[in-house]
């Protein structure tokens, strides 16, 4: 009654005669699913996680709670260690986590949380900066095409000795951002 779907079926596959009494129908179906049975998991997979160089402190701990849900009844503290063993030792958090190394996984995790926060800001920031240190494809276009007539402008300037005199300034900066 209990039995559902592929167990259900293999139970009405077997010949009426075998199922004299529950023990040994109970033999029969460990026989059939125990290699179904997962094995429990060691936590040594966890000593052998690293943090990429790059990799972000947020990936690298997504993907370390991800194996070690993997792992059922693991001690905290050795959980902890594998952790701190994943980070390079020059990482800010690795420090941390070694001057107070008496911390629960809960709060390994809770702090190793505010250092991904930091640094997710970190790497916007320096996407930011990157962004502003090399301008648009449209926007070098149009430096190109105002350099292109700064260069013009300077080869129909009258020449030193002749007739014509007077001063012009040579701009290295386009016009609009002089006037913004």
């Amino acid at each position: 009654m209990t039995l559902r779907g592929a167990a259900q079926d293999w139970f009405h596959t077997l010949p009426s005669a075998s199922k004299g009494n529950f023990k040994e129908f109970a033999i029969i179906f460990i026989k059939e699913y125990t290699s179904y049975k997962t094995g429990r998991k060691h936590a040594d997979p966890l000593f052998n996680l690293r943090k990429k160089p790059d990799e972000s402190l947020r990936d690298y701990l997504r993907r370390f709670k991800a194996e070690k849900a993997n792992i059922i009844g693991c001690n905290d503290q050795v959980v902890s260690s594998a952790f701190k063993k994943g980070l390079p030792t020059e990482h800010d958090l690795y420090r941390e986590l070694a001057i107070t190394p008496s911390q629960t996984l809960a709060e390994v995790f809770e702090t190793a949380e505010r250092y991904a926060l930091w640094d997710d800001d970190r790497i916007a920031a320096k996407k930011a900066s990157k962004q502003v240190d090399h301008p648009t494809k449209q926007a070098s276009q149009k430096n190109n095409k105002f350099e292109q007539k700064t260069r013009d402008k300077r080869r129909s300037r009258p020449q030193e000795g002749s007739s014509k005199t007077g001063t012009f300034t040579e701009f290295v900066i386009p016009i609009h951002q002089i006037l913004a």
